[in-house]
């Protein structure tokens, strides 16, 4: 695998801290925030100064029960032949669900949501993979994914799932220490057995973050400092493995640059302190002295391993192989009604399926609906000048009647839509300043701002209201 180095998360907000920063190898950038046609000023700076940039897409949902759609697919080639870029990134995730395969809406959730580790899920998803390996240009690494709930009945541990997924498809695997510290706070997951368990022969390269505990649950913000112990976990898997690249990722309440390079610095130390704990056990030690001791146990049993479920006695057995049971169709119908039954929970308020937390299940759907009004205010920050400290209670309202069914900007516009379907905002100023941002972005293309259409659409909505 390339060597990488030492890399940031590149993001607008900061694209010129990035770029006068010391000691950055590498960036990645979000490849649904990047144009191929129209790229970056920064980013092409970057590139000619020899700095890798990678693009990590967040929208793919390789881990849902529909094959992968070719248009996003195409769209991440498209970003990394641009960038000319190494290798792309993606999630071991779910997107969205519902559609043809449960008969049902479909429905976008909006972020990352975990795949059960069952063996259907694992099927999957390998065959997702192997598709979206076909499609790209370059090598497709996978990152695990922060949770904050967990499925009922799962068959495999991370560290086994992930060891098959890279086993059966030769995908590299993108490390996000930060991830399995949420997970052992959130799940109660052991952040060393999964790194035990690891087929660290297939990293690509390492994600670490900060986040924020909150009532008992860690939330992977992505807005705060690295904490102590992600850099504990970091410093267990340098001690394994030399990791090719190391990237910090900050997505906002961004801090001074100099904040930036000393978090990088830390992160610098955490590695090279796990790399001089590897030399170490790697020194020659004088072989102790055999002791004399009872014989081997005469039938210790398979361990259970990587890539190995236990069976109902506690010991290790192999999987199915559901390549030699004639394709993934029954596994997907199985999993696509399970995310569905998940999502509309989450972001319908239908029933919680069995065997889910209620809590966690409250817990989640309240965070998507968070991160929901935050993104659209992002990408409609008009809307937030409109409606002024009213527009995260109006919106998180909205967001309770209408689950999101396309992208972002589909929201803002749809949500816009509801307020004006309501005779709302109250104040008819802003009613009609909206009504105006809503007519100019809802149609095929923009309105004319010419001042004889200006004019004639005036006289128009005179007519209208005789």
């Amino acid at each position: 695998m390339e060597r990488l180095g030492t890399g940031i998360g590149w993001r607008p907000e900061i694209a010129d801290a990035v770029e006068e920063m010391p000691g950055v190898d590498w960036v990645e950038a979000v490849a649904e925030n990047v144009c191929p046609a129209h790229l970056p000023e920064s980013l092409l700076r970057l590139r000619r100064r020899g700095v890798t940039v990678v693009p990590h897409g967040v929208s793919l949902g390789l881990g849902g029960a529909d094959r992968p759609d070719e248009g996003r697919l195409t769209a991440l080639a498209e970003r990394a032949q641009a960038l000319g870029s190494p290798l792309v990134t993606e999630h071991i995730a779910f997107v969205r669900a519902g559609g043809v395969l449960t008969a049902s809406p479909r429905l976008e959730a909006g972020h990352l949501l975990p795949v059960p580790r069952t063996r259907d899920a694992l099927d999957v998803l390998c065959e997702n993979v192997r598709i979206a390996q076909e499609a790209l240009p370059v090598p497709l690494a996978v990152e695990n994914i922060a949770a904050l709930l967990a499925w009922p009945d799962e068959e495999l541990t991370e560290g086994q799932f992930l060891y098959e997924l890279a086993d059966r498809t030769g995908v590299r695997l993108l490390i996000d220490v930060a991830n399995l510290h949420t997970n052992h706070v959130n799940r109660g997951e052991d952040p060393a057995r999964a790194l035990a368990e690891l087929p660290l022969e297939a990293l690509a390269y390492v994600h670490v973050a900060g986040g924020l505990e909150r009532d008992g649950v860690w939330h992977d913000s992505h807005a705060h400092p690295v904490p102590r112990p992600v850099l504990d976990i970091l410093t267990d898997l340098a001690s394994r493995v030399a990791p090719p690249g190391v990237l910090l990722e900050r997505d906002e309440n961004f801090p001074e640059p100099a904040e930036l390079e000393r978090e990088l610095a830390v992160i610098g130390t955490a590695v090279e302190s796990g790399r001089t704990t590897a030399r170490r056990a790697a020194d020659p030690a004088p072989a102790p002295t055999p002791t004399p001791g009872p014989g081997p146990d005469p039938d210790p049993g398979p361990a259970t391993g990587p890539g190995q479920a236990p069976d109902a006695g506690g010991r290790g057995a192999p999987g199915p192989d559901p390549r030699a049971a004639g394709g993934t169709g029954p596994a997907r119908q199985r999993l696509a009604l399970a995310q569905t039954s998940l999502l509309s929970a989450l972001v319908a308020g239908t029933p919680a399926p069995e065997g889910f937390d209620r809590v966690r299940i409250g817990v989640q759907a309240r965070s998507l609906a968070a991160k929901r009004a935050d993104v659209v205010a992002k990408v409609a920050p008009e809307l937030t000048v409109l409606l002024g400290e009213g527009y995260r209670t109006a919106f998180l309202a909205y967001a309770q009647r209408h689950p999101m069914t396309g992208g972002y900007r589909q929201d803002a516009l749809d949500f816009a839509e509801s307020l004006l379907l309501a005779d709302g905002p109250r104040n008819a100023g802003i009613r009609r300043e909206l009504r105006e941002w809503w007519l100019d972005r809802s149609g095929p293309a923009p309105r004319s701002r010419r001042p004889a259409v200006r004019v004639a659409r005036a006289a128009q909505r005179v007519l209208l209201r005789r």
